[in-house]
């Protein structure tokens, strides 16, 4: 074995640096394969993350609005509760005018649904218009903001009469007008407002508004001012729609019985309020 040694100290010498080269070629090669399995680990988890995240997201949107339909939904209820004492039918709103405002929109009830032309039309606290039109599936609603709108009103508090009159421009700011108060009523700023007993077409004791801003006119005769709406009109979906006809409500309570609801708003300028409303409503 004596002349064998230097032999395998030569071939160990040559070996061994091989040997460790290889090693090292090979512990690089492994590193990179486990390199790689981790970076595709990692991309499958964070794919399996991304659909985690995606599947959380949708279903945080879908409470969400589920959440709001249900809160409009509660503040329907609570809307055809306070005005109990009418009948009412739930509808959507399925379409509406080139503005956001709701001035005339569409909703998805008709004939068909026992709706018609003069029904009072609620939703988000109080009043956003009456019926024009009615298809067998549909019908048009205008809203107290469009110009052409008039609604004989009175407040709560005092009982005084009024006009509230529909202005697109002036509502941009979240106003209406108040009009043909007589100068010596108790009408302030705050009041409710509601639609009153001697309209032609909107049934009593429907909230409106808020009184603001209320002054005496140049005329010396009478007061004007500011409603503040109830209703919010830049979000309306749902609304609520009044079947019961003040038409058919005059007529059952006879002649007798709206002259003096008449005297009992402001005489001979309630009179001429109610014509102006009952002739703007007809157009």
């Amino acid at each position: 074995d004596e002349w064998l040694t230097p032999l395998r100290t030569g071939v160990g010498y040559f070996l061994i640096p091989v040997q460790s080269g290889v090693n090292r070629v090979g512990s690089a090669i492994y590193d990179e394969i486990m390199d790689y399995t981790k970076l595709k680990d990692a991309l499958e988890d964070n794919k399996e993350m991304k659909d985690i995240i995606t599947q959380l997201t949708e279903e945080n949107t879908r409470l969400q609005a589920e959440e709001f339909e249900l809160k409009r939904l509660r503040q329907l209820y609570e809307l055809d509760q306070e005005y109990g004492q009418y009948h009412k039918v739930g509808a959507r709103v399925i379409a509406n005018d080139s503005s956001n405002w709701f001035q005339v929109f569409r909703i998805d009830k008709g004939s068909k649904d026992g709706i018609a032309v003069d029904m009072n039309v609620v939703a988000g606290g109080g009043l956003v218009g009456i019926v024009t039109d009615v298809g067998a599936n549909y019908a048009t609603v205008r809203s107290i903001i469009d110009d052409s709108s008039r609604v004989s009103a009175m407040a709560i508090q005092s009982g005084d009469g009024c006009i509230v009159a529909g202005d697109l421009t002036l509502f941009k700011e979240g106003r209406l007008r108040i009009t043909n108060v007589l100068k010596d009523s108790d009408l302030k700023d705050g009041d409710k407002i509601v639609t009153s007993n001697t309209s032609s077409v909107f049934v009593p004791g429907v909230l409106v508004g808020y009184a603001a801003e209320i002054t005496n006119d140049t005329n010396n005769v009478t007061k004007s001012g500011y409603l503040i709406p109830a209703a919010e009109f830049d979000s309306l979906q749902e609304v609520l729609v009044i079947t019961d006809l003040k038409a058919k409500m005059m007529e059952e309570a006879g002649p007798e019985d709206g002259s003096t609801e008449e005297t009992q708003a402001g005489g001979s300028e309630a009179d001429e309020a109610s014509s102006e409303e009952e002739t703007t409503a007809a157009q």
